[in-house]
């Protein structure tokens, strides 16, 4: 069987058992994730989300680009077009993790930085390689950046690949 053909399968078991018509447009727990898209890095299975509980963005190594600010913006006037603000009671969680792919990118510092949208110089202030690090970086970003909405409460956390394990590392950041 292809993997098209596998998929549309569990596509029509998952229409026919655990399609949840009627969900809302806005997440229900209000809580918008920023991570990986590496396929070992599942926002869902590692929170055991259910549909429509968090809005998940995901692209290389889970971290803010310009390209994130615009979604971020633009998810907030969806929000606002739908009758809700976001900002106070909201959440974004930052989600890098261990063994990131973007450390394979570390020897291609003009792509990194084009992405990025910095000066090669400024790179190493990234802290690409280290997620611990680069989730600091990240919430401080989010958190200076005047598209996103005051009082939204920012979290940093590094998943452990080795372990299965969540850690929480910048708890609580609410946005001024």
């Amino acid at each position: 069987m292809s993997t098209i053909e596998t998929l549309t399968q569990r596509n029509a078991a998952f229409a026919a058992s655990r399609f949840s018509p009627g969900l809302k447009m806005l997440p229900s727990l209000k809580t918008t994730i920023l991570a990986c898209v590496d396929p070992r890095v599942d926002p869902g299975d590692l929170f055991g989300l259910a549909a429509g509980e968090a809005a998940v963005i995901r692209n290389i190594g889970g971290r803010v680009f310009p390209s994130t600010l615009q979604t971020l913006a633009m998810l907030g006037m969806v929000a606002k077009l739908n009758g809700e603000e976001v900002g106070p009671g909201w959440n974004l969680i930052v989600l890098h993790h261990t063994d990131c792919g973007i450390n394979c990118l570390a020897h291609s510092p003009e792509l990194l930085a084009k992405h990025f949208g910095v000066e090669m110089s400024g790179l190493a202030e990234l802290a690409i390689t280290d997620p611990y690090q680069s989730v600091a970086v990240d919430v401080t970003a989010l958190k200076a950046n005047p598209q996103l909405a005051a009082g939204i409460c920012i979290t940093g956390m590094v998943y452990d690949l080795a372990t299965g394990k969540v850690d929480v590392v910048l708890p609580n950041q609410t946005k001024p």
